[in-house]
């Protein structure tokens, strides 16, 4: 069973610069991993598409009307999670990203949880999300989570879309 005593989940932007680089470092480590597994490795952030660089340099616009949260262990950002506004009764998560020296210890479902948690509070009616095919722990873990597989929103290869009631 997993020990989230030593957890916190605070919504970011953060008065705490120690939250806005560790945020930074994961959506870092996420696009690089995300590039990676795609199959179109680049060797660091000057490599990335412009609109993930984006989010690593300037989250504040890239996220502007989302809720963004972010993990903390102790002061280390241990995961992240952007949740959009409600549009038309819909929200979507995306990024979820854990540290994986921080793995299997309930991060991305205490995440999840106050994503979810949000949504309900602002009145959401779906909440959707979208997944690659090979994230399969990930897939997982949203099934336990309640998502069913929906049809696709994106056109994307390899990409599985999903949803639940907020």
């Amino acid at each position: 069973m997993p020990d989230h005593r030593e957890m916190s989940v605070v919504r970011w932007p953060d008065q705490n610069p120690l939250i806005t680089d560790g945020l930074a470092a994961l959506l870092t480590a996420y696009h690089l991993q995300t590039e990676t597994e795609k199959g179109e490795p680049v060797a660091d952030v000057d490599g990335l598409p412009a609109r993930y660089l984006a989010e690593i340099t300037d989250p504040r616009t890239a996220f502007a009307g989302a809720v963004v949260l972010v993990a903390l262990r102790g002061e280390a950002a241990v995961g992240c999670l952007v949740v959009t506004s409600g549009i038309n009764g819909q929200s979507e998560i995306k990024r979820l990203w854990t540290d994986p020296d921080f793995r299997g210890r309930g991060i991305a479902s205490v995440l999840l949880g106050a994503a979810l948690a949000h949504a309900a509070e602002k009145g959401v009616k779906t909440v959707r999300l979208s997944v690659w095919e090979w994230r399969t722990k990930a897939i997982a873990l949203y099934e336990r989570l309640g998502f069913t597989v929906t049809r696709s929103w994106d056109e994307r290869d390899q990409l599985v879309c999903m949803q639940r009631a907020a």
